[in-house]
């Protein structure tokens, strides 16, 4: 367990943080420069806070009213950057090895094997960092931060150097060492899509404090932090189980209490905890059920919260079931529609906006 109460300054900026983060991954989110960098940093150890308390494990490692600082070498944190940062000269293996340095006296909790079988890296191991693709340098860089014994994993932005491709081959291996490793995990991200597949807590920064934390589920459904969260990105996630696979169709059936979704191309097993992020404009409004429409999904709630924001679009919160679904609709629309709180209405989502970007594992 993570526990800090901090205050930090540079030039003009205040950063002012106080959260917990447990076992699996704490998303920390938020547009650029909002602090999430600096906050890894200060915990970290690279940087010294100007006031306040970090305590991992019961082990305080930083106390500005007792003037106790644990230097970063001695926290036993891993840290994964933003680029690989391999040691050109030295082979995977080597860079490897070089993590269990820091650590030679503390008992192995992840052995080389371990880590290696975990991220796939036996066919790498003899490699220099030149010979990787820039997901393979990752997946390094990650196993290096395992080896070092850590008690608590940070990650900056791991993918924001990757194509499509290579970041959906590194979320795999994220989930996998969430759900395997079992370490505490703060990850920062400014794309949704990671934090949504991949965290279990969420921390929205803005302006150097905490708009908001809690679940992925609860933040998400959020209607007032749309202008945090992104005016094409907010909507609500959905945590379902995989009910059925129709091969002929190619569409996953998932259940959720508020009925079941539509959803193509999800490589999930029956019986999968899944969790699927909905964007908000990707989401209709009706006031009656509709026929002879192509749009699978139809799901009946009931509307609890209307957005007060100025502008043309409105966001409107639908609990379908104990589910929040976010729809993203015209001032216009609202009007014509009569919609008000406490009304019945139907939640329209299109399928195919639901794509495999918007799928994660639970």
């Amino acid at each position: 367990m993570l526990e800090l109460e901090l205050t930090h300054v540079i030039d003009a900026f205040n950063l002012r943080l106080s959260l917990r983060a447990g076992t699996g991954i704490t998303a920390l989110f938020g547009r650029s420069g909002c602090g999430k960098t600096t906050a890894l940093n200060l915990i970290a150890g690279l940087l010294t806070p100007r006031s306040g308390r970090i305590v991992l494990n019961s082990r305080v490692l930083f106390d500005s009213t007792t003037h106790l600082y644990v230097p970063a070498h001695q926290r036993r944190i891993g840290y994964v950057f933003q680029d690989a940062r391999l040691f050109a000269h030295l082979s995977v293996q080597q860079n490897l090895r070089y993590g269990q340095l820091f650590n030679r006296h503390t008992p192995s909790l992840i052995p080389f094997d371990d880590v290696v079988a975990l991220l796939d890296l036996a066919g790498l191991l003899h490699r220099r960092p030149h010979h990787l693709s820039g997901g393979e340098a990752q997946r390094v860089a990650i196993g290096r931060a395992l080896l070092s014994q850590p008690e608590l994993l940070l990650m900056d932005e791991p993918l924001s150097a990757l194509d499509a491709h290579r970041r959906g081959e590194i979320l795999y291996y994220i989930e996998r060492l969430r759900d395997e490793i079992r370490l505490p995990i703060v990850y920062v991200s400014h794309a949704i899509e990671e934090v949504v597949r991949l965290a279990d807590q969420m921390v929205l920064l803005s302006d150097g404090a905490i708009a908001a934390s809690g679940p992925v589920r609860e933040v998400m459904s959020r209607i007032e932090l749309r202008r945090m969260v992104g005016r094409y990105e907010g909507g609500a996630v959905i945590e379902a189980t995989v009910r059925t696979q129709d091969l002929a169709s190619g569409l996953a059936h998932l259940a959720f209490d508020g009925g079941l979704l539509r959803v193509p191309d999800v490589d999930a097993l029956v019986g999968a905890s899944v969790r699927v992020r909905i964007r908000a404009r990707d989401v209709s409004i009706a006031l009656s059920a509709p026929a002879g429409i192509s749009m699978l999904n139809c799901l009946a709630g009931r509307i609890t919260e209307i957005s007060d924001e100025s502008g043309t679009s409105v966001d409107v919160r639908i609990e379908v079931g104990q589910t929040a679904v976010i729809a993203r609709v015209t001032r216009y629309s609202v009007s014509q529609l009569g919609l008000h709180v406490g009304q019945s209405v139907f939640a329209l989502i299109k399928a195919v906006s639901l794509d495999r970007h918007s799928t994660g594992f639970v």
